[in-house]
């Protein structure tokens, strides 16, 4: 089929299409429900004969080899690695020559110093022998390519598997998210003033913000264990315990009104804290950017949501012990909970005004 596929055989392409509109009419289904989308998509079928026209400059370049059966490889074994495949005999492609060809159509359109692959860790040695495929064929920008390897994510109940049918479905995944959401919130008796479609929202809101919170506040490249009860605690290092602190604080603010802006040279210990941890929040943000790790991310805006509720039980902020206090620590509020907001969006989780 593949190679009626290459032929342009109609019968085989018009199969082609109608599974692939299942398959993406599928996809924006599940990219709209977590809030994803993409500046551009490069489809296989588009880049593979771009992986085809550089086996044969390989060749040329002495960069590949033919074997008898016609099959063209690249020997590697000098480089710590072996040898691959990278056109099968048949001559049809195989992964490694279309992202050869990727590799090269990314960085002719938007001109890259880099290129990174955010891909599982199963897939490290095809990214090491990617990159050198390109460095060898003397692609621009190949130095750039990197791989952001993650860990497999498993269940409580052991790793998903195909086979065994273990492996969750992304939209039942956050249909139960929502769920337990719902079942946690309403628990808490705190829903009577919401209308339904608020109700919806909130609990989208917590929902996708524990199951995204959950998995970004791991290190990338650490093997995680993900369970939908724990992600979803009020109390713990979780999206919710945080998104629960904004709307906390926003309630606050909606009591006390907007600060006088004002300058204190007499800060307690734990409002200068507060103060120094907020003044944290660029460093943290760049840090995590050239880390390629939203993991310190997570972790920076979950400390800063736990500084402030130790903050708020030993200082009251309406009823402080001066008015000055009180505007210090109205603007303590407004920052805080604007860090909180700014620090969750960048992670691609929202938060409510009023949980």
């Amino acid at each position: 089929m593949l190679l009626k596929w290459e032929q342009g055989d109609a019968a085989t392409l018009d199969l082609w299409k109608k599974m692939n509109a299942w398959v993406y009419e599928g996809f924006e289904v599940t990219y709209q429900k977590i809030g994803s989308d993409f500046f551009k998509t490069y489809y296989e079928s588009n880049t593979y004969l771009l992986g085809k026209e550089l086996v044969e400059e390989g060749l040329t370049k002495k960069v590949f080899y033919q074997k008898e059966d016609s099959s063209v490889w690249i020997d590697l074994t000098s480089d710590g690695l072996d040898e691959k495949i990278v056109r099968r005999k048949d001559g049809t492609s195989v992964y490694m020559t279309q992202d050869i060809g990727l590799a090269q159509l990314k960085q002719k359109e938007f001109n890259t110093d880099a290129s990174i692959y955010v891909v599982g860790d199963e897939q490290n040695y095809h990214f090491k022998v990617l990159k050198l495929i390109c460095q060898k064929l003397k692609q621009p920008a190949a130095d750039g390519i990197y791989h952001l390897s993650y860990g497999m994510v498993e269940l409580p109940t052991g790793k998903m598997k195909s086979r065994e049918g273990t492996v969750v479905d992304a939209d039942d995944l956050v249909d139960e998210m929502i769920n337990i959401s719902k079942e946690k919130t309403e628990a808490l008796g705190k829903v009577s003033d919401f209308t339904q479609a608020q109700l919806t929202e909130l609990y989208n809101t917590i929902g996708l913000g524990a199951l995204k919170f959950f998995l970004l506040r791991v290190d990338p490249k650490k093997k995680m264990i993900f369970n939908p009860e724990e992600s979803i605690d009020f109390h713990g290092f979780t999206g919710p315990f945080i998104q629960y602190t904004h709307a906390r604080i926003k309630s606050i603010l909606r009591k006390t009104g907007t600060a006088v802006c004002i300058t204190s040279n007499e800060l307690l210990p734990l409002e200068k804290q507060l103060a120094i941890e907020l003044s944290s929040f660029p460093a943290v943000v760049n840090e995590a950017a050239d880390n390629l790790d939203p993991s310190k991310l997570a972790i920076y805006t979950f400390n800063l949501a736990k500084l402030f509720n130790t903050f708020y039980a030993e200082h009251s902020i309406s009823n402080a012990e001066s008015e000055v206090k009180k505007q210090l620590r109205i603007q303590l509020g407004i920052l805080t909970a604007a860090t909180l907001q700014k620090a969750m969006s960048a992670l691609g989780i929202a938060v409510p005004e009023q949980m």
